[in-house]
């Protein structure tokens, strides 16, 4: 099994450019939710619980993650399940109001990646492991957690094997 270290620097790899991790502070924010909304229709009773693809989903993920770290698969847990009861609450919505919240912020979050990459000057990391669209939001919690001074340790192994953020000029890269 890859360690978290593996995961991210993997990840990291193809997102060195800032305005590249910029963007995905919004639209993976953004795709996550989209998912949960999206997956939060149709709902089963199971013991007493609403059961949904969302929190299917959801308890999967934080499996992987709490498999990779104890502290950063919490945080990322409890992100988890907030985005499964936004889901849910905008599933209980009209089926206009669900399916257009829904497809809209998918839509949107997909179009800022891409124009992320764009500048990044490469393809999304999923397209050559499809694991980046689980490792994605974590990568995206690593990176606010290194802005913010932390866990220092885990951005010196990760820069070791991707190298460091690259301060570029403004003109995007050709893809």
């Amino acid at each position: 099994m890859k360690s978290l270290v593996d995961h991210l620097s993997q990840y990291a790899a193809y997102h060195r450019d800032p305005r590249n991790i910029a963007s995905h502070f919004i639209g993976i924010p953004l795709i996550v939710v989209a998912v949960a909304v999206l997956l939060s229709r149709p709902e089963w009773a199971v013991a007493g619980l609403w059961i949904s693809p969302a929190v299917l989903l959801a308890l999967f993920s934080a499996w992987f993650y709490l498999r990779l770290e104890l502290a950063l698969g919490v945080l990322m847990t409890v992100l988890m399940g907030l985005s499964v009861w936004a889901g849910h609450v905008l599933a209980a919505q009209s089926t206009t109001v669900w399916l257009s919240s829904g497809i809209g912020m998918f839509v949107v979050g997909w179009v800022i990646q891409f124009v992320g990459h764009y500048y990044e000057g490469r393809k999304p990391a999923f397209v050559d492991d499809v694991s980046g669209l689980i490792v994605g939001p974590l990568f995206v919690v690593a990176e606010l957690a290194f802005l913010l001074g932390l866990r220092s340790g885990l951005k010196q192994q990760i820069e070791l094997r991707s190298g460091p953020v690259e301060r570029r000029d403004l003109k995007p890269s050709k893809v």
